[in-house]
């Protein structure tokens, strides 16, 4: 049976994974020779992401104190 800690580090890694992944594709969309963007556009994604973080980190220290991410 697997523990609630394992259950974490997995989901935990699986989900990072994932995430890192669609950072790097929507660095893909970058490249000006493929696609057009505004720096308003840029703006909007960089202000999006920050603000996914902000709340990732309100809710781990709202659950029990500073979190660090180490597996």
């Amino acid at each position: 049976m697997e523990s609630k800690r394992d259950k974490f580090i997995r989901l935990a890694e699986k989900r990072m994974d994932n995430i890192l992944k669609g950072i790097d594709l929507m660095g893909n969309l970058s490249n000006s020779n493929n696609y057009e963007y505004t720096q308003e556009d840029l703006n909007k994604i960089i202000r999006t992401l920050k603000s996914a973080v902000s709340d990732l980190e309100h809710k781990y220290n709202v659950a029990g104190g500073t979190k660090k991410f180490k597996l």
